[in-house]
């Protein structure tokens, strides 16, 4: 599971008012949801994208900080894929990126940058 900050100064629940109704335009209807981090996150347990096999997906709230974006992707293998199915692939990136980043308002180079410094300022980390 992957955590995703907002941008300094910015809120999830400001950025993504109606998270269960934005979930399902990106992706399908929730099937169910799950506990995480003592948060309940939706799941999508048939995605429109024949490339996913599921998706999980919510906001993690914590005391005293800002709640966080929280998704996990479940794709199927490429290699089981139809002709069709491949040409999904790219929607599949697109629908993902566009996601993350209406909910963090940070593109796909700030994202990496931020995992970065996360690992790197990680005390506990062994290098």
């Amino acid at each position: 599971m992957k955590e995703y900050k907002m941008r300094r100064g910015e809120y999830l629940e400001e950025r993504i008012p109606d998270m269960e109704s934005t979930i399902e335009d990106y992706f399908g209807p929730i099937t169910d949801t799950t506990e995480f981090k003592g948060s309940d996150l939706y799941v999508i347990g048939e995605p429109d994208n024949p490339v996913f096999e599921k998706i999980v997906v919510g906001a993690v709230e914590y005391s005293g900080k800002k709640d966080k974006l929280a998704v996990q992707f479940y794709e199927r293998d490429p290699t089981e894929l139809g002709p069709d199915e491949l040409e999904a692939a790219g929607d599949a990136v697109d629908a993902k990126n566009d996601f993350l980043l209406e909910a963090t308002g940070r593109d796909a180079k700030a994202r990496r940058d931020s995992m970065k410094r996360s690992v790197e300022d990680d005390p506990d980390h062994d290098f």
